[in-house]
């Protein structure tokens, strides 16, 4: 609809735009500012230099755009004097008017590299929403650039100034002439992003944080103190049996959902699923080598107790709708384990090895074995208050003596 974007006269006067090296934001953005991790940082370091700069900014949005499932985009908002605000824009904001109606969404169109309205003043033109929200906070000049990446998507930078006369033309210069290299360095952000964000979402939280800082190569590791979890879903070879493909799917992602989900919103860490089992930590503070800190395994039957709360739920759906319940087991456990890259060259896996991720395992066997969802070793009992019911003295399977395992009272 706004077709109507400014362009700037490249004969105005300017304060440097004759050559990048006279312009001491691009200079900045190129020699410094590229290193900064966040946006949240890269604002708080740019406005200042903006107003240093002569540029009479009060209000600096940036918005970038995501490859994510979930986010479109992230919009920071930096006011002097005021925290950074960030929020998070979802898919369903397409179709709402405050982004249709928007600067952004015409700069996000590639309708427009600028566009600059008058809030005040003879010249004033408020034809988008935001402009009127911003004449009531008392700003005069608004400015919009778009910040375009190289597969196509634009993220946007807006300023907002109340100076009684707003931007003028070297203002304009300056900041145009620095938003090529501000669009090189949020497009670093929103890249380191993505791959953060694909890191976490098959390989875990902290395991994606260690692979994108370098922690790739094959025999790289720390041994860490921890509680490990294993869970498994009882049945699943005869459910296999008794459904198609397709359901049989959903079941194990409603199934992973109540288990791994309790996991992940108690602060574990899940590291593989194994067909219909899930293997978990919840990882001490570094130099706790004893496992003294009672947090990872209060969090750990914290998780156990959510995840039996989320199956109950689910079983209730499922009998709702004619159809069998779910069993499953879980294993405690806490030990010191190899946190780190296995495998071969070219085909690793970040998770956890050692002689207590597999007596977690065997522990979560007894599940079946005695008819109890949730099993733990001696070691996690000495860690948690319970109350516990003893289950006796029970042989497993490559370990060199009978382990005395508890269950919740």
């Amino acid at each position: 609809m706004n077709g109507d974007a400014t362009v700037l006269d490249p004969a105005a006067p300017t304060l440097a735009s004759e050559s990048w090296r006279r312009n001491d934001i691009v200079r900045w953005l190129l020699e410094d500012g590229w290193r900064t991790r966040t946006p949240e940082a890269l604002l708080s370091e740019l406005c200042p230099r903006l107003i240093d700069a002569g540029v009479p900014a009060d209000r600096v949005n940036l918005s970038v755009r995501l490859l994510h499932p979930q986010v479109f985009s992230l919009v920071f908002i930096w006011q002097p004097g005021q925290p950074i605000k960030r929020l998070e824009g979802a898919y369903a904001i397409l179709d709402e008017d405050r982004f249709r109606l928007s600067p952004l969404k015409d700069l996000s169109d590639g309708d427009g590299a600028v566009i600059r309205r008058r809030i005040t003043g003879p010249a004033a033109s408020l034809d988008y929403p935001i402009l009127h929200d911003l004449a009531a906070e008392g700003f005069t000049d608004y400015l919009a650039l778009g910040l375009p990446f190289s597969d196509g998507r634009h993220s946007a930078i807006t300023l907002a100034t109340r100076a009684p006369g707003g931007f003028d033309a070297a203002h304009l210069a300056l900041i145009d002439d620095a938003a090529p290299a501000l669009a090189r360095v949020v497009e670093i952000m929103a890249l380191r992003h993505t791959s953060l964000t694909l890191m976490q979402t098959y390989l875990g939280r902290q395991t994606g944080a260690r692979v994108l800082d370098g922690q790739i190569r094959r025999g790289d590791s720390d041994v860490i103190q921890a509680v490990i979890w294993f869970c498994d879903l009882r049945g699943s070879t005869r459910l296999a049996e008794a459904m198609n493909a397709a359901c049989f799917l959903e079941t194990l992602n409603g199934y992973f959902d109540a288990m791994a989900g309790a996991v992940l919103d108690h602060g574990g860490e899940v590291l593989r699923y194994i067909g219909d089992a899930a293997l978990a930590i919840f990882p001490y503070p570094a130099g706790d080598t004893e496992g003294a800190d009672p947090a990872p395994a209060r969090a750990a039957m914290d998780a156990a107790r959510d995840a039996g709360a989320r199956m109950a739920a689910l079983n209730a759906e499922r009998l709702a709708a004619d159809l069998p319940p779910l069993g499953h087991g879980i294993g405690l456990h806490v030990g010191r384990v190899t946190y780190g890259n296995i495998g071969v060259q070219t085909r690793l896996e970040f998770t956890v090895i050692g002689a207590a991720a597999n007596l977690a395992a065997r522990v979560e066997g007894l599940c079946k074995t005695l008819d109890e969802p949730v099993v733990v070793s001696a070691a996690f009992r000495e860690r948690h208050p319970g109350p516990w019911r003893a289950l006796g003295r029970h042989a497993l399977r490559g370990v060199d003596r009978p382990e005395a395992v508890y269950a919740p009272a």
